[in-house]
Formats: C-alpha cells, structure tokens, sequence
C-alpha cells in the first residue's frame, strides 16, 4: 500500500530524499499520485498508458529541478506533479492537432476533443479554483483536496483531520465547499 504524502514534514523529507538522489522517493510519489493522474488522463481522451507516460516525465522534471535546486515549493508536492502532467497533456493534445495525417498522433486528439480556446479557458479556471483554495486557507483547503483530489471517504477525512465523526466532516466540507464559491465569486467577476 502506497503511503500518502500529506503533511508538510512528509513532503520536506521527500524532497531532501531526492536532493540526495533517493529514488525510492520518486516511487512513493509515483504511487501517491497515479490514480488522479490516470483519472485526468482517462477523463480528457487519454489511455492509462499516456497516464503512465506522463506521470513518469513529471516526475523527471520534478527530480531534475529538485536536484539542480531550482524547485520552488509553493504548493503540495502532488500539486506541482499534477499541474506538470496537465500541462504536458494539454502540450500533446494541441501538438496533436497540429500534426498532419498519417503521423499517428490523431488518436490523442479526437475530433469531439476541447479547442485551444476551451483548454485555455480550462486553465484559467483551474487556476481561478487554485489561488482560491490558497485563499481559503486551511483547514478547509486540507478538507476539500482530501475529499475532491484524493476521493477520501467522509470516513477516513474525519479520522484523518480529527473530527468526530463522518457527518462532522460532512458538514464542514459543505461549510467549506461554500465559501470556495463565494471566493470564486468574488474573483471571477
């Protein structure tokens, strides 16, 4: 079973293990974040294998920028690997139509698949939800990636972040859930 990297004391040993040139470390983070990278990926008409794929050239750039010490860490480790993979998909899907026939990149990019202008808008909210998930701090940032990015039970967040219960969790993840709309709101307008 894959351990979860969450905490900030986690993320910092991660990191120092890959300044090191650990790469177990880039195991660890390759199991944490494959099932929301394959869930992207498989929802935005790519297979598992160029979720695989993807995931792996994240994962060098991250050991690339963490050893050459040019890594910022202004978010969650599997922020930054997530963000990358997009970033990449979104590269390859827009290369794709670009490619002329017959080059076998067509399949990336289906017909039905998204314009440049909605993957750019895409980004945009994506970063619009991003900065307001900064704004609301934690512990309802915590509670919303656990719930929405990691797909945790009501169950487990409530063990995880010490509520009472499941119905607890619930209530503060509809609590928080509200407020990050009325962040977006305000910065969407």
């Amino acid at each position: 079973m894959a351990a979860t990297i969450t905490s900030l004391d986690g993320e910092r040993r991660i990191l120092e293990r890959i300044a090191a040139g650990d790469e177990a470390a880039l195991l660890a983070l390759y199991d944490a974040n494959r099932k929301p990278v394959r869930t992207y990926i498989l929802r935005n008409n790519g297979t598992e294998d160029d979720a695989d794929d993807l995931l792996q050239e994240a994962l060098v750039i991250l050991w690339e920028r963490v050893r050459r010490g040019t890594f910022e860490a202004r978010a969650q480790i599997g922020t930054f690997v997530y963000a990358t993979v997009r970033n990449l998909w979104l590269r390859r899907l827009a290369r794709a139509r670009r490619e002329p026939a017959g080059t076998g990149l067509e399949e990336a990019a289906p017909a039905d698949a998204p314009s440049p202008v909605d993957l750019l808008m895409e980004a945009e909210e994506a970063g619009a939800i991003r900065d307001a998930l900064d704004a609301l701090g934690d512990p309802c940032r915590r509670l919303l990636l656990l719930y929405y990015w990691e797909e945790m039970s009501m169950e487990r967040i409530a063990v995880t972040m010490g509520f009472a219960n499941a119905d607890t969790a619930k209530s503060k993840k509809y609590q928080c859930k509200k407020s990050l709309e009325q962040i977006l709101r305000r910065t969407m307008r």
